[in-house]
């Protein structure tokens, strides 16, 4: 088991759409809209968490590997 597996674009893709996940959220909760804005919350902290880490359960339980050897 690897302890990466999100690397390259991959990692950037994921850290651009937290940004725009968190946005998204400030202003649906902003809004008064809170389901939205906690799904995009909760959107926003997994793929900030995948960039950060470089890990994804799903890329390691699917066997996707996109780290650069």
């Amino acid at each position: 088991m690897s302890l990466t597996n999100v690397g390259g674009r991959d990692r950037l893709v994921r850290a651009v759409l937290a940004v725009v996940l968190a946005v998204v959220a400030v202003r649906a909760l902003g809004n008064g809209n809170r389901k939205a804005g906690l799904l995009a919350v909760v959107g926003a902290l997994g793929l900030g968490f995948n960039a950060t880490t470089c890990f994804c359960g799903l890329n390691e339980a699917l066997g996707i590997d996109t780290t650069e050897e």
